[in-house]
């Protein structure tokens, strides 16, 4: 599907959220790098929900919520939760909207989803940010949350979102972000990359855990900045574009279409 493009050239748009990590996925292209992400996420999902509780302090289900909240969820929107994995976000949803019937749950894993715990009523559909199997103009609200880093195709991706939103229809992209400042970065760097995988370690089940908390980080750091994302948003046609910024790291990334 061609990209549209406000800018007049599509080569403008940022397509990879990051540079090849061949130390995960061999030569690094693109087949292999989705290979490797499908087979972790498979494979650490009975670990995630109980790794994240305890490295998010408990802060984490409310920083989503009061993040959705910001961004302009409310009770009456067809949502679609992109990269759900094991329902974190979609829980909060649920917390905001009460309307189990009107959220979509979207993801290539379906190891993760299979480890969501949300209403039967929720629909759990197997697919890409890239490649969403539902209809034109169908969603009021998109989030993605902390999945940019893991899609093959930021443009892609974003002009998808373009598709599936309704006239008016919001988008909402959580992401952690490098900290601008050197001291900053090293900090997040020793506590994600040393400090994290130590605790998987002691704590998960799985021995590929401690791995995709070092990914995390590489990922992370080599990731495409702000203003290359919030460029991209744009430049598929989406407005209103703005970036809020949470204790540094966290990014909120809105738009309309």
């Amino acid at each position: 599907m061609p990209i549209p493009s406000t800018t007049g050239r599509e080569s403008d748009l940022v397509h990879l959220p990051h540079g090849p990590l061949p130390a995960y996925y061999g030569d690094g292209d693109a087949p292999a790098r989705q290979r490797f992400i499908r087979r972790t996420f498979d494979d650490t999902a009975p670990d995630y929900d109980r790794l994240e509780k305890v490295l998010g302090l408990g802060t984490g289900s409310w920083y989503r919520r009061q993040a959705l909240v910001r961004a302009g969820l409310t009770r009456g929107m067809q949502v679609i939760d992109v990269g759900m994995g094991t329902g974190l976000v979609s829980s909060e949803i649920l917390r905001i909207t009460g309307e189990p019937g009107r959220l979509i749950g979207v993801d290539p894993s379906p190891g993760m989803m299979a480890q969501a715990h949300l209403p039967a009523a929720v629909r759990c559909l197997e697919g890409t940010a890239e490649r969403m199997p539902l209809p034109d103009a169908s969603a009021d609200f998109i989030v993605m949350g902390y999945a940019l880093r893991h899609i093959t195709d930021l443009a892609a991706a974003f002009a998808e979102f373009h598709r599936v939103l309704r006239p008016g229809g919001r988008v909402l992209v959580l992401e952690i972000s490098k900290p601008r400042s050197a001291p900053g970065t090293m900090v997040l760097k020793a506590y994600m990359r040393g400090v994290v995988p130590l605790l998987a370690r002691l704590i998960s089940r799985k021995p590929s855990t401690p791995m995709l908390w070092r990914y995390y980080w590489d990922t992370i750091e080599a990731c495409a900045a702000p203003e290359a994302v919030m460029h991209t948003l744009s430049g598929v046609g989406l407005h209103d574009v703005h970036r809020e910024v949470a204790l540094g790291i966290f990014s909120e990334y809105g738009a309309r279409r």
